[in-house]
This record gives structure tokens, sequence and C-alpha cells, in this order.
């Protein structure tokens, strides 16, 4: 099976073939839950919206505990190809699995254990209740796919290969596609069925992934001897990607808060923010896919001890990332109300939402080198400093400003929307700092100066 060496060849060119599959694949996975509620919006009634919404909510938690896991196998794996020990490859895959495994059934029990509390603590609508209960449950059912899907494609990158996890959600999304109409449209199973297709569809790309890498003889086996988890690289995953999933967590919480207290200034704050969140992720997508890679790069790198090449990746990255940031930017600073007339034209909103979107589009700027430079030093596996760094911002930081802005600015959202960039500036100013002192400390340049 063909993979790219990330520790040779231009560096520019290398980055970008390695980057944009993450892209298209993080615009894929973006596409699940934008059509799940399409579908039902088409379909069902306002409690069924309800429910999805909600539950996404919820399922998203548990993507995020995963995505920080995985990242750390993908680190692990790129340092070991990077040293070209591919014994210790075949090892942390094998172990990877195992865990994943583990993890997966862990997080089923839990889930189906605590899904009424946490709903009731989300102030789930009474109307909805019901039917998110049923959206949940079937979700968590589908914890193992989800799990084993990203354990593989985090397998797959930290080898070098980013294109052929693109393909495996590209064929996942359209699967759920499919069945989202066939389900909900023609089988009149509403919530039930959405859940449904999300969960088969990711199976389906789960047992296709397996059943190629198998028949193309790929350095793990895939046969039950060969899950056997090593206690060291245990010890290892823990230690990497553990903090990647708290921080990942702590982030969401965060966010979760703001958004109740934007809800709680009126229905045009709360129709603005929701607007707003849409084209954060869109502007942010570029930012997080080249931060993935850059985890997986300098990783390589590192084990090849190119540090220097490593730091080129990252200057190049955020470079590449900022570019594309600045072109939201630019469009919410010009015309902030052609953004939000994409989603609605109630003179309201319009007007709420001009101030709110000019002064948090900053945000596009400033989280891309946040999150750029923690892609770089969680390859260096400083996942420690990067864990604490994002705790702070959401701890001591977002939660605290949006508390005292929405309790002295509540009716003022252009204020409310520097809460973000405020946040996501000093986040940047100090990472940027760590990763220069770090740089001096190695007797070599920074990262950002050695182009």
């Amino acid at each position: 099976m063909k993979t790219m060496n990330l520790t040779e060849g231009s560096v520019p060119k290398i980055l970008l073939r390695f980057a944009v599959p993450f892209l298209i694949a993080n615009i894929l996975q973006s596409l699940y839950g934008a059509v799940d509620l399409f579908v039902v919006g088409q379909y069902c009634g306002a409690e069924s919206v309800a429910a999805v919404s909600t539950g996404t909510q919820v399922t998203q938690i548990v993507t995020s505990l995963i995505t920080g896991l995985t990242l750390g196998s993908t680190i692990l794996i790129g340092n070991s190809t990077g040293r070209k020990d591919y014994r210790r490859v075949k090892e942390t895959i094998g172990t990877t699995l195992t865990v994943f495994a583990l993890v997966a059934l862990l997080l089923t029990v839990l889930m189906l254990a605590f899904e009424r509390p946490l709903l009731t603590v989300l102030n789930t609508p009474e109307e909805s209740f019901s039917l998110t209960m049923e959206y949940v449950a079937i979700c968590s059912l589908g914890n193992i796919f989800i799990c084993g899907y990203n354990a593989i494609s985090a397998i797959l990158r930290g080898c070098g290969d980013s294109a052929r996890p693109m393909v495996f959600v590209g064929v996942a999304c359209f699967l759920n596609i499919i069945l989202d109409f066939v389900l909900v449209k023609y089988c009149a199973m509403g919530v039930v069925g959405t859940a449904l297709a999300t969960v088969i569809s990711q199976a389906f790309s789960m047992i296709a992934a397996i059943v190629y890498l198998h028949r193309k003889q790929f350095i793990f086996d895939f046969r039950l001897r060969s899950f056997r988890p090593v206690k060291s690289i245990v010890g290892e995953l823990a230690r990497v990607g553990i903090p990647i999933s708290f921080q990942e967590l702590l982030v969401r919480i965060s966010f979760l808060y703001l958004m109740t207290v934007m809800n709680g200034c009126g229905i045009y704050a709360a129709s603005v923010v929701g607007i707003s969140s849409k084209y954060d992720v869109f502007a942010m997508l570029t930012a997080t896919s080249m931060a993935n890679a850059l985890a997986a790069i300098t990783a390589q790198n590192m084990g090849a001890g190119r540090l220097e090449r490593a730091r080129k990746s990252l200057w190049y990255g955020l470079s590449f990332a900022l570019f594309v940031s600045c072109l939201f930017w630019l469009w919410a600073q010009i015309s902030p109300q052609s953004m939000i007339q994409v989603f609605s034209r109630d003179p309201g909103v319009v007007a709420a939402g001009v101030p709110f979107f000019r002064s948090c589009s900053y945000d596009y700027i400033l989280v891309t080198m946040v999150f750029c430079l923690n892609g770089y030093l969680n390859g260096r596996q400083k996942t420690l400093w990067t864990m604490v760094s994002c705790s702070a911002g959401a701890l001591l930081l977002r939660i605290p400003l949006v508390y005292l802005f929405g309790k002295h600015f509540a009716q003022d959202l252009g204020m409310l929307g520097r809460i973000a960039p405020t946040v996501s500036g000093i986040m940047a100013a100090y990472t940027l700092f760590y990763v220069i002192y770090e740089g001096k400390k190695n007797g070599k340049k920074s990262a950002l100066s050695d182009r």
C-alpha cells in the first residue's frame, strides 16, 4: 500500500498533498450532521429537529474524546515511521485497535447509563425528550464503529497516508445521505431512521476499510492474534492522547456555555450566534485540517531527527491556513450582512448580526494561529502543554469573559463578539512565545523565523 514519506521532498508540496485530503475529509464529516438535520427538517416535525440537534451535541462530545485519543495514535505511529521502526509501528497499531475496542465498549455503557441525566442537564425540551433518548441510544450502540473508523484513519495518517481515510469517510457520507432519505422519507422512521443511517454508514465504512487494507497486505494483518496491547505503548497513548481529549472536552463545554448565555440575550442574539457557528465551522476547517496534518508531519520528522524540516512545515502550514481564514475575515468586514442573509433575511437578525460578525470574525485569524501552533507542538508530543494552554483558555479566559460580558453587555452584540478573538489572541501570544522559547532552548532558530 502506497504511503507518503513526510521526511523528504519539497516541504510545501508534501504539506499540501498531505493536508488537502484532511480538509476534504473534514468537510465530508461536517456534512454528516448537516444532512441529517436537513432531511429531518424536510420530512419530520419540530420535535424531531430538536431531537437530532440536541442528540448531535451529545454525540459530538464522544467524537471529541475519540478524536483526541486517535491523534495520539497518529503521533506515535508517525514517530516510529520516521525512525523506520516498523516492528514498533505494528505493535502500536495492534495496541491502538485493542484499546479503542475497549474504549468503545466503555463509552457505550456510560452513554446508555447516563443519557437521561445528561439530556436533563442540557434542558432538552419535553416534547422531544423521548425522541432524543432514542437517537442517542442508537448512536451509542454504534460507538464501536465510530472508534474503529477513527482508529484506522489515525493509523493510516501516522503512516503517511491521508488519502484513503478521505475515501473511507466519503463512502460513509454518501451512504449516509442515501439511507437518510430512504429511512426517513420513504420508510417514515423519523429520528430513529436518521440514527440508523449514521450507524450503518459508519459500520460499512469501517468494515470496507479493514477488508481493503487486508487485501492490500497492510503492515497489520487484522488477525485476532495480532490484537495484543503492549503495556509501554498503552502508557504512551495515554500520555499523548488523554491531554488532547481533555482539552477538546473543555473547549466544547466552554463554547456550550457561550451559546447558553447568548440564548438568554433574546431571539435575535440566539439566531445570530447560531448563524455565526455555521461559519465558524467552515472558516476554521482549513486550520483544523492543517493542525492535524502538522501533527503527523512533525511526528515523522521528529522520529527521523529532522527538527528543522518540522519547523518549516509549521511556517508553510500556518501561512496557508492564515490565507484562507483571512478570506472569511475580509468577507465579514466588507459585507457581513450578505453572510447573515444566506441563512436569514429577517431585518432584526441582520441588524443584530452585523456588529457581532465584524468583531467575532477576527477569531478566524487568531484561532488559526492557535490551531497550527498546537498541531506542531502535539507532533512533538508536547500534549501536556497544549492541554494546559487550552484548558486555561477555556476555564480561566473564555468562561469568565462570557459571564462578565453577558452580565454587563447583554444588549451589545459587538462587545459579545469580541470574546472569542480576545481569548484566541491571548492564547496565540503565549503559545507562540512557548514555541520560540522551545526553539531557543534547543539551540535552534524559532519555528517562525525559519522559512
